[in-house]
């Protein structure tokens, strides 16, 4: 897990990506290479060499990703009087409201597992991680406030640090969208936004705001921090999935080998992993443990019988429930997230 990214106003998600993985675009270049000049990728390949990581379905809070946008949210967080906290809901509504610290606890809450995931996550990459979290309904909030469904487009959040974002009115007004304020049965940590955050399943984390003390019900369609830096406005998750086992060049001994990994659907549930150990020429479906919930990632395995030693390029891929198959073009993050096959090299040694 990379351990925190603090964005500086004028910089993008991208930028800070480019400063700290480098690793893992070492992999995406080292992958491209092995396959076709063994001698020359062997050694330069495992100068990239990734161990391979854990596989767990829930993300411990201190092992969960972290990017801000500036560097003043937690510092501030940290000054927070949370006996004189307030949350103002205000906009289109017939009763605003002004929300303690209490007043939030006092409401009805439930629990929800759900998955967050970075925008600038790249093929491969470590920005995502799944927690139950606990949180009352921003619809019943709404309702509450009386907003007006006939005017309000969407639903505007800002955070203590100013930092702001929205999602449509008929996306808030859904089940599954929470306000949140346990993370994994703990208090929200500073750097995940307590007080309160928002927690919108199969958009991606700039549309999660964070340190919220302000919800605006709004009549048209508002640009937060990224889209008037030229951002998607949508904010949809693309199909991802990951091998987090054997690792990249990972010397492998035996006949007998188990990979496991993650996938992602984002908006819909992982249906279908696959695995190629020919660059994708050929594929083997993967076996998938049920998921505690349809909004989080599923881990999936399979065990492989190697031909012979040698370097096999292996690649994953997954389908959503409604049939939509991973995109493999590589796409940058910018504007609206990253895209593409995470390979690796098995590099078997010995039968």
């Amino acid at each position: 897990m990379y351990n925190q990214k603090n964005m500086k106003n004028d910089e993008s998600p991208l930028s800070i990506r480019r400063r700290t993985i480098l690793q893992t675009l070492g992999l995406a270049a080292t992958a491209g290479i092995t396959g076709g000049c063994d001698a020359i990728g062997s050694v330069f390949g495992r100068m990239f060499a990734i161990p391979p990581r854990e596989t767990t379905y829930f993300t411990p809070n201190s092992k969960f990703y972290i990017v801000n946008y500036a560097d003043s949210a937690v510092a501030i967080s940290r000054e927070v009087n949370i006996e004189q906290w307030k949350v103002h809901v205000k906009g289109a509504v017939k009763t605003p409201l002004s929300l303690g610290w209490r007043d939030i606890l006092n409401r009805d809450s439930y629990d929800q597992i759900s998955t967050l995931m970075c925008i600038d996550t790249l093929p491969g990459g470590d920005s995502l991680g799944t927690a139950t979290w606990r949180g009352i309904s921003l619809k019943k909030l709404l309702l509450d406030c009386g907003a007006d469904t006939e005017t309000a487009r969407d639903v505007v959040f800002r955070g203590i640090d100013g930092y702001d974002d929205s999602i449509p009115f008929t996306r808030a007004m859904q089940d599954d969208v929470m306000i949140a304020f346990l993370m994994n049965g703990e208090k929200l940590p500073r750097e995940h936004g307590f007080p309160i955050r928002l927690i919108v399943p199969g958009l991606y984390g700039i549309k999660n705001v964070k340190w919220i003390v302000e919800i605006e019900v709004y009549p048209g369609d508002y640009k937060g921090y990224w889209q008037r830096k030229g951002w998607t406005d949508e904010g949809t998750i693309k199909i991802f999935s990951r091998i987090d086992s054997p690792g990249h060049y990972q010397a492998l001994r035996g006949p007998e080998h188990t990979f496991r990994g993650i996938a992602f659907g984002g908006s819909n549930s992982i249906g279908k992993v696959e695995l190629s150990f020919d660059a994708g020429r050929t594929w083997n479906d993967c076996r998938i443990d049920p998921p505690m919930s349809p909004y989080s990632w599923v881990i999936w395995t399979y065990t492989w019988r190697a031909p012979k030693p040698g370097k096999f390029q292996t690649v994953v891929r997954a389908t959503d429930t409604k049939g939509q198959l991973q995109i493999a073009e590589i796409v940058r993050p910018q504007p609206a997230g990253a895209s593409g096959y995470h390979t690796i090299i098995a590099e078997v040694e010995q039968i």
